[in-house]
């Protein structure tokens, strides 16, 4: 989707010191590189401002404990989020990336020890559209593998799974899992409406425990169940939710056109969405 690609850039933050991303480098032997053997987040900033940074941050520990890697500095990556917003143009919408790998380490899959990589990037980020489209791709997240429900870099399945999906016009593309039900997008939790009842697949499905899926629980509420994949196709209103995109309604699921993009329910979820997000920008 050309209009959510990042725009501009801004400097780099690599280990605690702040560089023109000409100069911002990692080593070639660094495990991140190699392996993926790391964990990321992605933080939306306005006006030079990060969303839900603390929550981004605890979700970056709990995914390198999950890993099995160091924990980060929490601190002084809250520190390096904040040094490369203040050094970027006061863009109205950016996209702050957060890297965290194992470090350096030997050709292979054991780790070396010589202490994590951290990595601080921004860049400008178009909005969404107002509605999105989403492909159902033929490859099932493996709930039960020892990555589900982590944000690491072993990101390569889903990169795979968006080209699909845009090949097909799709700008998402959606997961089932092993048990053939509704587990998550690429990058995104899913939220339907079936039988007036906002409903979405519970964190055992494998998918990620998105900032922004726990917010709309917290603020809008919503039930926490199984969801059979083919479900989707007979949602009467369905939306997508990242911290990119907030909430945003799906129009269709592979050209099958849902009956409301927003509906009643999508609508007010957007509405209570924008109205509490104030109280989550830090510092």
């Amino acid at each position: 989707m050309a209009a959510a690609q990042d725009k501009a850039q801004g400097k780099v933050w690599v280990n605690g010191e702040l560089l023109d991303p000409e100069h911002a480098t990692v080593s070639v032997f660094d495990h991140g590189v190699i392996v993926g053997d790391g964990v990321f987040e992605t933080v939306k900033a306005t006006g030079g401002e990060p969303f839900a940074l603390t929550r981004h941050l605890r979700r970056l520990a709990r995914s390198a404990a999950g890993l099995g890697i160091a924990a980060p500095d929490e601190d002084a990556i809250a520190h390096g989020v904040l040094e490369v917003l203040a050094a970027a143009p006061r863009w109205p919408l950016a996209r702050v990336r957060i890297t965290y790998t194992s470090g350096v380490g030997p050709l292979g899959s054991d780790r070396g020890r010589q202490g994590g990589t951290a990595v601080v990037a921004v860049a400008e980020q178009t909005p969404f559209p107002p509605t999105g489209d989403v492909t159902v791709v033929p490859w099932p997240r493996n709930e039960r593998g020892a990555l589900s429900g982590l944000k690491t870099t072993s990101y390569a399945d889903n990169a795979l799974a968006l080209a699909y999906a845009k090949e097909r016009g799709g700008g998402e593309a959606i997961f089932g899992n092993l048990a053939g039900n509704l587990c998550e997008g690429t990058g995104s939790n899913v939220f339907l409406v079936l039988d007036g009842r906002l409903v979405t697949p519970t964190l055992a499905s494998g998918c990620l425990a998105g900032v922004t899926r726990a917010l709309v629980l917290e603020w809008f509420g919503a039930e926490e169940r199984d969801v059979p994949l083919g479900e989707l196709y007979r949602a009467e209103e369905a939306f997508l939710t990242s911290t990119t995109r907030d909430v945003q309604p799906i129009a269709t699921v592979d050209q099958t056109v849902l009956p409301a993009a927003p509906g009643p329910v999508t609508a007010k979820a957007m509405e209570v969405f924008a109205a509490r997000s104030a109280e989550l920008m830090d510092p």
